[in-house]
């Protein structure tokens, strides 16, 4: 069981993508892979199964909780559809409260407001080309300054950062603890762990309360591998098996 920190940072923070690269999966294997990882001891780390809008129709009555990137125009009626992912050269749809606006790091903090005031919410690209740490360290502050929840995709292969990526546990931390730069640039795995109820990072502890504000502004993040990411928060120890 999850103690009430790993809840409050990692509950529904993955966004399963195995019908995209660099995973593509056919969509039986990507159906199947998604039962086991929602059925699995870690099934609460799942949040939501992202499908482009093409393929839809081929779900068969699946009973699942879905993300929708958009393809193609659909009918949004669909009861499953609980969000939807949007290039932001695109009409604006609103799905409840959850229309992701996809854009690259470097032009949020022009956007964020206007976005903000849409009453959408922001899906920043950290891949395959990583954007700068300051450019994102600046998305993050411009999220924040407009109350604007978003989630990553792409990219975040790994939990805490590498030469050339950025890691996921990185941006939790960031939005936990703010010192956005720093955050985003560490490569210590060493430097984040879970001790008791708090978050730590390096002399910083984050509490439970800290780590469910962080992910009000850091919702998701997207991955096509969903037992890679929870293996690496397991090898870190900051997940039991």
């Amino acid at each position: 069981m999850a103690g009430r920190v790993e809840t409050a940072l990692f509950a529904r923070l993955i966004d399963h993508a195995p019908l995209f690269p660099p995973a593509q999966l056919p969509l039986p294997a990507a159906l199947e892979e998604h039962r086991q990882a929602r059925e699995g001891p870690h099934g609460w780390i799942v949040r939501r199964f992202v499908v482009p809008a093409s393929v839809l129709a081929h779900l068969d009555g699946e009973p699942l909780e879905l993300s929708v990137v958009r393809d193609v125009d659909f009918d949004p009626s669909d009861a499953r559809v609980k969000s939807l992912e949007v290039p932001q050269n695109g009409s604006l749809w609103l799905v409840g409260d959850e229309t992701y606006v996809e854009t690259d790091a470097e032009v949020v903090p022009v956007f964020a407001e206007q976005l903000a005031r849409s009453g959408c919410r922001l899906k920043v690209r950290c891949g395959p080309k990583a954007p700068s740490v300051a450019s994102l360290a600046a998305t993050i502050r411009a999220c924040k300054e407009h109350s604007l929840p978003f989630k990553a995709t792409a990219g975040l292969h790994h939990a805490v950062r590498t030469k050339k990526e950025h890691g996921f546990v990185n941006l939790l931390a960031a939005a936990v603890f703010g010192d956005e730069e720093a955050a985003l640039a560490e490569d210590d795995a060493e430097a984040f762990r879970i001790d008791g109820d708090a978050f730590r990072w390096r002399d910083r502890a984050g509490s439970v309360e800290d780590a469910h504000r962080g992910r009000e502004l850091f919702v998701a993040f997207g991955s096509c591998s969903f037992s890679e990411p929870v293996d690496d928060l397991i090898a870190l120890g900051l997940l039991a098996a």
